[in-house]
């Protein structure tokens, strides 16, 4: 790693490392993606491909990093039919385009199912993540067991800024599965570790996350959105997501009555929306008021509404329920190993070593007013994670930001900052969100592999 990434990397562990001015921090930032990019373009195929074609040979300011990003879309541009027909070698070569290290050295000939593949690649130190979108079509992001130690570091400074800090001396409740190679899993773990008291923390269930699962429903949707599925495969879709969502519900029914016996006590719990209105349910029932759980309780609520049905008060609902507690929050994503957490003010800091690239729509463009420009300005969000080893952290991400350029947050630290009014251009949009690149670097992916 060279010594300005490692300087900025280290910052994390300042107390005021999210009040580091701007004017500091872009110099080191613009030298260490330099250093990263001289050191990646010479590990990472398809980034050096790009580069080639764009004419950048060293990054001298911000706008050089724009043509270097890669579509949030290439992490799963490998042929569908390598999953389907299990050639694990080939869809090993293709994440070899994108990886630091040669997954392909790793024996799979005993592979029968993509979590098994999965399994096997973490096993060798590919620590993969999976995300499956609408398509079923999985994600899968390669990282190292060093990433994994930064992150953990970056999220021990990190998580309940600016309240608190982890001490592992709390009551955990994790409303999600403890195991599965998906990065909301992850981040319960770490902060499962982090935050817990030993024998204090709970999951909502040990079942794991299977991909193969996850990927066939997925699949299976959008052959019932065009029509293509058949009576026999819907019913046992539907089967099957009816013994799924009875297991998750008895799960958390009996969650709930454990989580409401610590209510006296400082506790963390993180959910997704639906799982805190059936514990206000569950309170409503036992005669249980609003405003009843410790004032020092760290609680985290987001996500889970898209084909849920809420009422439509029922972020009012919850913060009622919750009362006087500490509400953290952070902005992140799979493709990103740092966290941005959310000040007193409701906005997104970003961490010292997190290069955040404003871009037009298309992510095309860099958006870049100087720092104290009045206003907020709106745009796509695109960064470089300097943290990453296992790969090129640069990324378009499909997310519609607002940012503040203003030399100081209404908090009183540093700026630029990220507005609390995050959205996916797909629900903006209807559906359709074109990335300019995406194309270009999936045939760059098909060009390395061949």
């Amino acid at each position: 790693m060279g010594p300005i990434r490692r300087q900025l990397l280290d910052l994390i562990l300042r107390d005021d490392r999210y009040d580091l001015p701007s004017a500091e921090l872009e110099p080191l930032r613009i030298e260490a993606a330099r250093e990263l990019f001289a050191e990646r373009r010479e590990q990472i195929p398809v980034l050096r491909r790009r580069a080639e074609e764009t004419g950048i040979s060293e990054v001298r300011g911000f706008e050089d990093l724009v043509p270097l990003l890669f579509s949030h879309t290439v992490y799963k541009s490998y042929p569908q039919n390598l999953v389907d027909q299990r050639k694990w070698p080939a869809l090993g070569r293709w994440l070899g385009t994108l990886s630091v290290e040669d997954p392909t050295r790793v024996d799979v000939s005993g592979v029968c199912n993509v979590d098994e593949w999965i399994e096997t690649m973490r096993a060798a130190g590919h620590l993969l993540l999976a995300t499956s979108g609408s398509s079923g079509k999985c994600s899968f992001l390669n990282s190292t067991r060093g990433d994994l130690d930064l992150k953990k570091r970056h999220w021990q400074r990190t998580l309940g800024w600016p309240y608190l800090t982890p001490a592992k001396d709390r009551t955990v409740f994790q409303l999600g599965p403890s195991r599965g190679p998906n990065s909301a899993i992850e981040a319960a773990q770490i902060g499962a570790e982090l935050w817990g008291r030993p024998g204090s923390i709970y999951f909502l269930t040990d079942e794991p996350l299977r991909i193969s699962e996850v990927s066939a429903m997925a699949a299976m949707r959008k052959r019932m959105q065009d029509g293509v599925a058949s009576p026999q495969e819907i019913a046992d879709v539907e089967r099957r997501a009816d013994e799924q969502a009875g297991r998750m519900t008895a799960a958390l029914n009996r969650l709930v009555d454990t989580i409401l016996a610590h209510r006296d006590e400082p506790i963390v719990l993180t959910g997704m929306w639906a799982q805190h209105m059936a514990i206000i349910r569950r309170a409503r029932e036992l005669g249980i008021p609003d405003g009843a759980f410790n004032a020092k309780s760290y609680i985290s609520a987001g996500g889970g509404i898209k084909g849920v049905a809420l009422p439509p008060d029922y972020v009012e609902q919850v913060d009622r329920f919750w009362g006087p507690v500490i509400r953290g929050a952070g902005y992140g994503m799979t493709e990103m190993l740092q966290l941005m957490p959310r000040c007193e003010q409701r906005r997104y800091h970003c961490p010292p070593g997190l290069i955040m690239l404003l871009l037009d729509q298309p992510g095309e463009k860099l958006i870049a007013p100087a720092v104290g420009t009045e206003g907020v300005v709106e745009g796509r969000f695109g960064f470089l994670d300097l943290m990453y080893e296992g790969r090129w952290g640069g990324l378009i991400s499909g997310d519609r930001v607002q940012v503040d350029f203003a030399e100081r947050c209404p908090c009183g630290r540093s700026g630029p900052t990220i507005l609390d009014t995050i959205a996916r251009y797909t629900q903006l949009t209807g559906g359709d969100d074109h990335i300019g690149c995406a194309g270009t670097i999936d045939a760059y992916v098909r060009g390395a592999m061949a």
